[in-house]
């Protein structure tokens, strides 16, 4: 009678958290990638002064708005997109959705490991989900082998892939060479590309390639307020259509967009509107938060890698994906056979929150976690960052996960 739907794994985490916190139980969460960086002060001003903006903009947005975001993103990664191919929401996830519902029928390459809604929602629309698997040995990523292969079992007429890059699980991204072979391979298979760049800013190198310059034909990008300006609550997504693609689907999707969410709120219109015009300012706070997250998650890293836990280095966002096969016997011999189990038994000794990896497309049996090092406080932009200082938490949290895997 109705749809089987069960709630957001990050979500439902994130709860669990709060209530163990509630009951005075001591947590340290890894499992929550909610950005712990404040938005920046010209933001929050301008969001208190437009408190009395209560009008709907248009579905698309603010053109204004719009106006800022093409010229913000052409100037960071030669994104060419006209403001009217620009789409503003309330947050990049109902987008997402809403590009998929724009298909009446299609199949979704969902590369694994993935973000936790995007396999639910190809399911709630009736779309035929089709997973690209993927290896430690080429750190997560896709190829075209791997796209050729996955169109074999292809049902639908159109087809859609999910591209997310600085990724959520793994931290990772993909060079210019790669998204120029998927680029190649789509074009060949004349697939749509949602590609979700929401932490795109947050590439460690400062510099961030978008698959939209070399598959303008069929490449919807995504991206947002949450994670590069820290304001996930604000709720304020964005969709850039590239040039290719036809006006039949953007009068759709924006007609979807009508009946479903109707605009984005106007006071966090207008913040964005700050965010995405002064330029310098805001590539000047994502540098700072970079700097941060550089130093915490290279932490990470070194710390459990010299624990015989396999891991590659983060290159964007704030996450990693430790596969803990090393330790299978281990396991094994406390009972311990699924990643679900793993990190239950780890909460339950320890008080560290992992997500295991069926929350990413993974089997039970697979040894693998997502570790969101985000649990510290917005730090001061007037004081040098220090680890044991600013993160005491996060560095108290990985050293229990090194102690719980030594006394297995």
């Amino acid at each position: 009678m109705f749809h089987k739907v069960t709630e957001s794994q990050t979500l439902l985490i994130n709860n669990q958290s709060k209530k163990m916190e509630g009951q005075n139980q001591k947590v340290i969460k890894f499992g929550f990638g909610q950005s712990p960086f404040l938005p920046p002060n010209s933001l929050i001003s301008e969001l208190q002064n437009t408190a009395n903006r209560k009008e709907y903009s248009s579905v698309q947005g603010d053109l204004e708005l719009r106006e800022n975001i093409s010229k913000f993103h052409y100037k960071y990664n030669k994104l060419e997109v006209d403001a009217d191919d620009i789409i503003v929401a309330p947050g990049s996830k109902i987008l997402l959705y809403n590009v998929m519902k724009s298909f009446i029928n299609a199949d979704v390459l969902i590369p694994a490991p993935a973000w936790v809604s995007y396999a639910p929602q190809a399911e709630l629309i009736g779309h035929n989900i089709i997973t690209l698997k993927t290896s430690f040995e080429k750190r997560w990523r896709i190829d075209a082998e791997i796209i050729d292969n996955a169109i074999k079992n292809k049902k639908a007429k159109a087809t859609i892939l999910i591209l997310n890059y600085p990724g959520n699980p793994d931290g990772l991204t993909y060079t210019a060479s790669e998204l120029k072979e998927i680029a190649e391979v789509a074009r060949k298979h004349s697939i749509y590309i949602i590609s979700d760049e929401i932490y795109g800013l947050l590439s460690h190198n400062r510099v961030h390639e978008s698959i939209a310059n070399y598959y303008p034909e069929k490449t919807i990008t995504t991206t947002g307020l949450s994670k590069w300006c820290g304001a996930g609550g604000w709720r304020l997504g964005i969709a850039m259509l590239s040039k290719g693609i036809s006006e039949d689907f953007k009068k759709t999707f924006i007609g979807i967009g009508s009946e479903t969410y109707s605009c984005a709120p106007i006071p966090v219109q207008m913040a964005a509107k700050v965010a995405y015009l002064n330029y310098e300012e805001s590539i000047a706070y994502v540098n700072w938060e970079i700097d941060i997250l550089k130093i915490i998650g290279n932490h990470c890293y070194n710390e459990l890698v010299g624990t015989n836990v396999r891991l590659h280095q983060p290159e964007g966002g704030f996450y990693l994906f430790p596969d803990f096969s090393n330790y299978t016997e281990k396991f094994h011999a406390n009972n311990i056979f699924t990643s679900t189990k793993m990190c239950e038994q780890l909460l339950k000794d320890t008080g560290v929150v992992l997500l295991p990896a069926t929350a990413f497309g993974f089997e039970e049996s697979q040894f693998l976690a997502r570790l969101a090092y985000v649990d510290f406080d917005n730090p001061s932009r007037e004081v040098d960052f220090e680890l044991n200082t600013h993160a005491p938490k996060v560095v108290e949290g990985i050293q229990l996960i090194k102690n719980w895997l030594k006394g297995l």
